[in-house]
Parts: C-alpha cells; structure tokens; sequence
C-alpha cells in the first residue's frame, strides 16, 4: 500500500512507523513543511497506561521514549499562600522535540521516507492508496474538505502562553495568583534534566484588563515572571517562538470536533484526519498528544484486521475513536471550564479548592484519589468532616455520610431520594403503595426522602394517579407515612409541591408518557396558549389573574396540611415545563402584562407563590426549589439565567436550590454523561452563595462523595438506583468498605444482613485489585 502522511508530528510519524512496521512492503512518506528539529512546543505529558498500549504496538518505540522520561507520581497546588500536594498520579513528562526525534529515528530504521521542508499545497497531486492528513490543529486539508469533515471549532475563554523555565518541579505543580485583575495559572511540569513547562492562562477579560495585549513578546515574559516570581524561586521564563511578535504567542485554545474524519478525494483516495487535525482537548488534561498516538494505534490495528478492505478499516476506525475522543473532549470540557472559572472556586478553602481541582475533569473521583493516595483522602475526609460538625475522633468519614444542617432541621447524611412519580393514587390519596415505596426507602439509609410532586387541586396533577394535598383525606394519608419514617428510620421526609400546568391531564407513564388521556380530560393552564407536544397534547390556555390567586391559595392550603402532616421539608416545584416553569421560561411565556416579558417579571408569578408558600411553612424548617438551569432549546433559560432565577429566590428565603434542567420543550437537546446537571448546580452554589442539590447521572457512591468534598452541591438526589434497590445506600456504603456507624444508620432487623453484604464487596475489592494489577503487568505497567 503507498501511504502518504501529511504532517510530521506524532500522529503522522507514529502512525508511518507502526504500518512500515505491520508491512515493509508499504512505501510510506511522510511530507513535513517545517524543519527536522523545528518545533513550537516544550513538553507533553504521558500517563501510565498510555504508555503500557505504546509498547504493546510498538515495544522499541515505547522503550525509547521510557528511558528519555521524567516520571512523577505528584501534584502540588498553590492557592492563597498554602500548598496542597497529593501523590500517585504517575505522569510521565518528555520533551516534544525529543519525541519526536525518537519518533524519526524509528521510521528511519524502519525504512519510512521522511521529507522535510515539503509544503503540500495539494493533496490531488500526491499519488497514494492513503493519505493522512495529520497537519495539526490549524489543519489546511480539514478546511479544504470541510463541506465533507464538518468541524466546529470553539474558542474557548482563556488566553493561554507555552513558556519554558530553567526551574525544575518534582511535581505537576498549578500555581494561582489573584491581581487586581482577576485571576492567573500556571500549569508547570518537568520534562528533561534542564527544563520544565511553563503554561500560564487567563480568562480572556482578565488579560485584556492586565494590559497584556499591548505589551512586547518580552513584556510579556517578564509580567509572569513577577506575577509567578515565587514558585520559579529566581529562574526566568523563556519562548521558543521565535516567529510569534507581540501577545501573538498568547491564544485562546480551540477545541475541535469533526463530524466526519474521512474524505474521498477527487483521485478516489481517502484523505483521512488524525491527531489535532480531526480533535483537540485541553492541555489541562495532557491528552492531546495522548490522542494522537492513539488514533494511530487504531487506525494501523483496523487496517489490519481488514487488510483487503480499506473502507471497512477506515470505516472501523472513525467508529471507535470518535467515541473514545468524545469521552476524552467531555473530560476536557469540564477541566476547560473549571480553569475558566477559577474565580468561582476561589471562594473555597484552600483544602477544597485543590480537590475541586484534582476531580475536575470528573475522570479522576474520590475512590480513585483514595487508590492513589490513601493519606491525602484520609487528611482531606478528616478535615471535611470536622467542617461538617463532625468530633474529630468520628470525623473522617466518606463525605457522603457528613451530616448537613439547614435551619432547625440535620440531615444524617448527604443522600436524597429523588422525587419520584409512582402515578400509583386514586383521587389523589396516597395508601398502602405509597407506605411500602417511601417506607422502604426510608430504611434504606438516604439521609432525606422525598415524595413525588404532590399537587395542590384536581386539575393540578399529571395524571390521575399522581397524588394530592388538596383534601383533609390526603393530609391524613401522608401523615400516616410520615409517622412511619420518623418512627421507624432516622430519614426525614420531604414534600414537593407542584402544577402541572401545560403537562396535565396525560396518561399514567406506562401507558404513553406526555399522552392525553382518551377520555376524562380536564382543561388545561399555562402562562401562556401552548400545546406541549404539537399536534397530540390537549391546548392549554393562558391563566387569567383570578386563576393564578386561586392556584396560589391551593398552594397556601397544601403548605399547611404539608405542615400539619409533619414533613421535616417543603420544596416548591418550578421546573420541567409545568405551571411555575412555564412562567419561568421564556419559550412557554409571552404573556404582555406584568408576568411576562423581562426576566424579572417571568419570576413575579413564581415567586409570589413561594413568598405565601414560606410565609405559612415554619421557620425551623428548610424550604427549597426545583429549577430547570437550562431549556436546552435556543431562546430558552440558560445557565447564566439560572444563575439569576436562583438569586432571586434566595432574596425570597428559600434555603437550597434544587437544579434540574429540561423538559420544558420538546425541541431540547441535552447533553447527557455521568453527572450531567451537576455543573449547573455548582455554578448556582459558588456564585450565588446557596446551597444546592445536584441531579441527574449520579448512580455511585463515587459519584456522589466527589460531589460533596469538591464542593459542587451540598446534597446528592438519586432517582433510578433507588427504584432498583431502595437500600442503595446501605449498598454503596459496603460496596466503598464504609462500615460506619456515622451518618450509616442499619435498621436492627437487617443487620443480620450486613456483614454478609460487606465481606461479598470486600471480596469483590480484592479480586479487582488483583485483576486490574494484572492487566497492568501484561502491559507493562
């Protein structure tokens, strides 16, 4: 096969070596426009297991390139004159040039025709059965074809320099500095003998409020120097690009994703993207280089395996690594955002800061940080729990089980049992179902249960099984299964209240979600005229000024039996596309008078409900609010509008913000993942100074632990686990070897079951452990 790589860099090089490698019948150039030792950047970063699949390609290569690496287990954080360090991260440094002069004399032993200073203005003129387009991040091949790749391109917020220092770190070492400005970063690792990385960043308001933007190239240089003169301890900074004039060498870093990565061209050979040409991700997570040389892997395994059909391989290839670099990407995203957002964090202490910033790709999470460095988590776990009012000797616990206080009300520990629709009433009374689901529950160790969104009249409810508190009967049926909690469990119960507005009157949920009954509708309300699904759902009409004090007076009366029924909690329903939502957001709200328009006057509605709500709850009591953070449609409530929302409810007095998001419109488009919502409610919790409850893909302990010690929420809801085991609490307790007692509350009558659970987990633990010890073996790891 004649293979041409467009691009000298690891993609290309590493890709060229492993198929002349596979094949020394394959005649493969590889056409590089810049020089041999020519290159832009200092150091790249390797893990561990990056390195193990190296050498299960190509084991010279990867030997090569171990003998030349720096090796760190550390990462140190400095953050508000304190230094915070963990171990056991195994990061592997190396010079690019190094690298890539290792990846040359490799294709050269190989027999691979290398070709510098060989521009390629035209891949229709390069006769091959290949071409790889591996010409980097500003790829000319990418935008030549891009009607066929389909790139989008975001540039993200930060201006970012890649520097190079004499000062050697023992460790990946973050350094934060606040200005008069705002804040600056420096991500600084070493990579040979004499030198390290030196990567400084910031939001890109911040560096054009400092002045950088108008200062020389050596200007610039010596403001980090001074703003970063302490932990270079007297060694100066240092550019390599030498062609960049001015603040041209500061960027703001472009995250690229490509919908396609294969191109036929007009020859009928396949142009096929790789490394920095078909993505990129951060280099807070290290892993572009990473990427790259594991595209080339891939792709040099498909065709392989299809040795006599290149499109299968080609075809193979994109459909396994744009998932892989998809779960890369979103990992990146969440450590972009997070180093976007340093001011956010920066209200933390010191010890929660550097957690927040060790878990904040969200690929790294408490247990993992416990396998790596089981004395910094035990330290962290201990201060964490001190915080949380715990005695020091009973302090270091999982910080799922810290307890958490809002008014006159602890909870046990940082689990909820999220609200639930069980449609499982008649006439609104919750019975006997109800008493077992909750119950059940209730034993099953969450510090809070909630009960489904309980409406407030008849023509409230979703469906007519969804339960009430409209009626004396009702109020009486839930203190019924409230007394059950109390008596029998040390959980709270909590109440929500809401309208279903435009989603009412539907079937029950097995029988066609969002549905119209067939027969038996009752009319329907909103802020304003919509039909939620178009063409099938019942029209709601706009709700006149008399209805919306009726709805409000229905609220006022289900507070009260709420209270009288003895709910340790009152939350008030404001999302999901329901009657309060649907004045929220601005796609279900175009009403002209004082309930529509501005953002302030969607609110007025909502709010006024929760003003009477609170006004009647007792004040020892928390009361909290449900929100969508995010429509997920254009036009529709953002983030930054749910920062807003949250704001004004806490003016209100309400305790804790419980952020959802969605469900508003069916044109939405969430971007789902492992604890997808949680980023809203740590933006709404460390901007808006509230307490927040985080939703949605948290189905771990892990999950849940990394929440709360990062400071992202203050309380964790899980939905669909507690569906399949209403002990999942007590579950995941055993399955992380967290026997308790604190915040671990075993109902008497199950404890025969619990060492049982706890030595089948440990046992579980311990073939892991073996296995994974193993693997890594095989890989030489």
């Amino acid at each position: 096969m004649r293979i041409c790589c467009i691009g000298g860099g690891p993609a290309g090089l590493y890709f060229a070596l492993l198929m002349k490698q596979q094949n020394p019948n394959h005649h493969i150039t590889v056409l590089e426009r810049n020089k041999p030792g020519d290159t832009f950047g200092w150091g790249v970063v390797f893990s561990d297991q990056t390195l193990g699949a190296m050498r299960a390609a190509d084991a010279k290569t990867a030997d090569a390139i171990l003998q030349a690496f720096n090796h760190w287990d550390d990462i140190e954080v400095h953050v508000q004159g304190r230094t915070m360090r963990s171990g056991g991260h195994g990061f592997c440094g190396i010079g690019r040039m190094q690298l890539l002069q290792i990846l040359q004399a490799r294709c050269v032993e190989l027999g691979v025709d290398l070709r510098f200073e060989s521009d390629v203005p035209d891949d229709g003129e390069i006769e091959a059965d290949l071409i790889i387009a591996a010409d980097g991040l500003n790829s000319r091949l990418r935008q030549k074809y891009a009607a066929t790749y389909q790139p989008d391109i975001d540039l993200r917020q930060c201006r970012f320099v890649w520097l190079g220092t004499s000062r050697l770190f023992e460790a990946f070492t973050f350094d934060f500095q606040q200005t008069e400005w705002g804040w600056f970063q420096a991500h600084a690792y070493r990579f040979d003998e004499h030198t390290s990385t030196f990567i400084v960043e910031a939001p890109e308001s911040v560096w054009q409020a400092a002045g950088i933007e108008a200062m020389s190239k050596e200007e610039g240089i010596a403001f980090c120097e001074r703003l970063f003169a302490k932990v270079l301890d007297g060694h100066s900074l240092r550019s390599n690009a030498a062609h960049l004039r001015g603040s041209a060498q500061w960027i703001r870093f472009p995250r690229v994703v490509c919908k396609q990565w294969v191109h036929v061209n007009a020859q009928g050979t396949p142009v096929v993207l790789m490394g920095d040409a078909a993505h990129t991700a951060h280099f807070s997570i290290g892993s572009g280089t990473k990427l790259a040389l594991e595209d080339a892997i891939a792709l040099a395994q498909d065709i392989a395996a299809h040795e006599s059909d290149l499109p299968t391989a080609l075809a193979q290839y994109q459909a396994s690594r744009s998932i892989e670099v998809l779960r890369i990407q979103n990992a990146a995203r969440n450590s972009t955002e997070w180093f976007e957002n340093v001011a956010r964090h920066a209200h933390l202490a010191p010890e929660q800061f550097a957690y927040s910033l060790l878990t904040r790709s969200q690929r790294i999470s408490h247990e993992n940080l416990r396998q790596r460095d089981p004395a910094y988590v035990r330290g962290f776990e201990q201060w964490l729990g001190e915080r949380a009012g715990l005695a020091p000797e009973h302090a270091a616990v999982p910080p799922m089980f810290t307890p958490f206080t809002l008014r006159g009300l602890t909870l046990k520990n940082r689990v909820v049992v999220s609200p639930m629709a069980q449609y499982s009433c008649v006439d609104g009374l919750p019975g006997d179902y109800h008493l077992a689901h909750l119950g059940a529950r209730a034993l099953g160790g969450a510090g809070l249960v909630f009960a489904e969104m309980t409406c407030t009249s008849a023509d409230a409810r979703i469906t007519p099984g969804c339960p009430g508190l409209y009626t004396d009967a009702q109020g009486e049926a839930w203190a019924r299964i409230v007394t059950f909690v109390h008596q029998h469990s040390s959980a709270k119960i909590a109440m929500q209240l809401g309208h279903a507005g435009p989603k009412g009157s539907t079937r029950v949920g097995w029988e066609g979600t969002d549905q119209p009954l067939l027969e038996g509708n009752w009319p329907l309300v909103s802020a304003s005229s919509q039909q939620y699904l178009a063409g099938v759902s019942q029209t709601a009409r706009a709700i006149s000024l008399a209805e919306m004090a009726q709805v409000k007076a229905d609220f006022c009366a289900a507070t009260r039996r709420a209270a009288a029924a003895g709910f340790d909690w009152l939350e008030l329903h404001c999302a999901h596309g329901y009657l309060l939502s649907s004045f929220i957001s601005p796609l279900t709200n175009q009403r002209e008078d004082d309930y529509g328009g501005s953002l302030a006057n969607r609110l007025r509605f909502p709010l006024e409900v929760f003003a009477a709500m609170r006004a009647l709850w007792p004040a020892d009591r928390p009361m909290s609010v449900r929100i969508s953070a995010n429509d997920w449609v254009a036009g529709g409530t953002t983030p930054e509008d749910a920062v807003a929302i949250a704001a004004a409810f806490k003016a209100a007095g309400a305790d804790l913000i419980d952020v959802s998001s969605g469900q508003v419109s069916k044109q939405e488009r969430p971007v789902y993942g492992r604890m997808w919502q949680t980023p809203f409610a740590e933006s709404i919790r460390n901007r808006v100074g509230i307490p927040t409850m985080a939703v949605g893909g948290i189905s771990e302990a892990d999950h849940v632990n990394s929440i709360i010690a990062a400071g992202r929420a203050d309380l964790c809801a899980v939905a669909r686990p507690h569906l399949a085991n209403p002990a999942w609490t007590l579950t995941e307790a055993a399955r992380i070897g967290y026997t308790g007692p604190v915040g671990l509350a075993w109902p008497q009558p199950y404890l025969a079951g619990k060492q049982q659970l706890e030595r089948e987990f440990e046992r579980q633990r311990t073939q892991g452990a073996a296995a994974q010890a193993q693997d890594l073996k095989a890989l030489g790891v």
